[in-house]
């Protein structure tokens, strides 16, 4: 189905029940869907084109909840902008999925202006939250009260091959690649996180980008009746508070914020007895960490694995089996991101297109419902992705007996050191194990005697004191002396991508300048 026909199918069973809290703005179901008709009405009445690709450029904002709910009505294709990236790559993004329409908070009257002048497709900017620089605010834009009914767009199978949104890949490697989210993958997608995550009057606290994970995690939430409770931007006292405020059942955070909130001197000083869901992707967690945030947030951490192509819930590791390794029951689990989810095949494929056996070393590769349309009028690269009839995800992996995965590596993050491939991943979770350490990534860094040398970037929790003979000393007994680092560089924090995954693209920048290639 579209998901506005997730949101419809819930206002009519509980028309009262409040969907959106942000700030002093609070909507009910049946609220939400007469401004999502409005919209959606203004939309075409203003000449709106069918599947036009409407883009939103804002900080988290309940509008943005509103808009997406009247665009999907309307018919249009969402193109959420990452308002951390810099102007041009989001300018270069909006001229390539030649964007048409532009909805944007006040905050960020300056880009949008700069966006108009050089992305030729835009034809209408809307601002969200105050009429600007002669654009109508959202509340001005919207077709009165009373208004008749946008009309119903939907057909038989829920327009299954029309294309939700498209969705920008990291752009870490290069220019970002926008991702085709089909109907039936975005809804497959909900329907496995409601299965997933079942509650009764669910309530939602979405603090992480609307523009990235946060996004899809509101909407499943909205698919399922929930309370959508939006925080401007995430701070770890203020989600704390947020979540015995609210009595919050699901909220999805990357592990980094985790930490923040576990090294928060006030962490224990809130009430976590509601949280039955507290979902951790995006990157690989520290299994110790991990272990601690089960004891002070209880048995609600979880964790998924998935990408922007493959949406988000490609595996599953659930509470009960988090809170069970944190006790010792298989405590390897810890590092697993879990089991295939029932609308996903998950496998281990050699180079040579081969599906390998438990326990051997590959790329993760994927093939079902929640994979996307492929890549945006990129047929070579999308061909490229689906090499032998799979989903290629370039993350390295293994499956257990039981059907645990454990992410090993991103293929690009392979060392490669005096002959022997050194995965990152293993080296960093080293490192996070020692109590001291509040973020840590590994790269390769060239050296004349084994090509490249294990390099570690360490930022220490605040107040806390290590050496970098420790570190190396911790990781040697750990691992061994080939994949203990070489060296130990200290950082007050580690370099992120605008979507907030570790940048190992700008480390590598500083110690491989100049040498023409990052590889030795």
């Amino acid at each position: 189905m579209r998901s506005i026909d997730y949101f419809d199918k819930q206002a009519g069973l509980t028309p009262d029940r409040t969907v959106l809290i942000a700030g002093d703005t609070r909507y009910n179901y049946a609220e939400m869907s007469a401004l999502s008709h409005r919209l959606a009405g203004a939309m075409r009445a203003d000449g709106l084109e069918h599947q036009a690709p409407v883009a939103i450029l804002s900080p988290n904002h309940g509008a943005v909840v509103t808009t997406l709910l009247g665009l999907w009505r309307a018919g249009a294709v969402w193109i959420p902008v990452n308002a951390r990236n810099a102007l041009d790559a989001n300018i270069d993004y909006l001229a390539y999925v030649r964007a048409q329409w532009l909805f944007y908070h006040s905050s960020h009257a300056e880009e949008a202006r700069e966006i108009q002048r050089r992305v030729p497709s835009i034809r209408r900017l809307i601002c969200l939250d105050a009429a600007e620089n002669g654009n109508p605010s959202l509340d001005q834009f919207m077709l009165p009260p009373g208004a008749p009914s946008a009309p119903d767009l939907g057909d038989p199978t829920g327009n299954l091959d029309e294309v939700t949104a498209i969705i920008a890949t990291g752009g870490t490697t290069g220019r970002a690649k926008g991702v085709r989210v089909m109907n039936r993958s975005w809804g497959t997608m909900l329907e496995t996180i409601g299965a997933l995550m079942p509650a009764d009057h669910p309530v939602f606290l979405a603090t992480a980008p609307l523009t990235h994970a946060a996004g899809p995690f509101t909407m499943a939430g909205i698919a399922m009746g929930a309370t959508v409770v939006v925080l401007p931007t995430f701070d770890a006292g203020e989600v704390m508070r947020a979540i015995q405020q609210h009595r919050a059942t699901h909220m999805f955070l990357p592990p980094t914020a985790m930490y923040t909130m576990l090294a928060h001197p006030e962490v224990r000083a809130f009430d976590y007895s509601s949280l039955r869901y507290f979902l951790l992707a995006g990157s690989a967690v520290s299994p110790d960490k991990l272990r601690q945030a089960v004891d002070v947030f209880g048995p609600s951490l979880c964790q998924s694995y998935g990408q922007t192509e493959c949406h988000l819930v490609a595996t599953w590791l659930p509470p009960e089996t988090v809170a069970a390794a944190a006790r010792g029951d298989h405590p390897e689990r810890l590092a697993s991101c879990g089991r295939a989810t029932y609308s996903v095949r998950v496998e281990i494929m050699d180079d040579d297109g081969e599906l390998l056996p438990p326990g051997e070393v590959g790329e993760i590769v994927a093939r079902g419902g929640i994979v996307g349309g492929g890549y945006f009028e990129l047929p070579e690269a999308t061909a490229e992705t689906w090499a032998h009839g799979w989903h290629h995800t370039g993350d390295v992996g293994r499956r257990d007996d039981d059907g645990y995965f454990y992410i090993v590596d991103r293929k690009k993050d392979m060392i490669v050191t005096g002959g022997f491939n050194v995965f990152s991943a293993e080296v960093e979770a080293a490192i996070m194990e020692l109590p001291e350490v509040a973020e840590a990534a590994v790269i390769g860094v060239p050296d004349e005697k084994w090509g490249e040398a294990v390099a570690a970037l360490v930022a220490l929790l605040p107040g806390a004191t290590l050496s970098a003979d420790a570190i190396k000393a911790h990781c040697k007994a750990r691992l061994g002396s080939v994949k203990a680092p070489k060296a130990v560089h200290f950082r007050d924090s580690i370099p992120r991508t605008p979507v907030g995954k570790p940048d190992k693209k700008a480390m590598r920048a500083e110690f491989w300048a100049g040498a023409g290639r990052n590889v030795n």
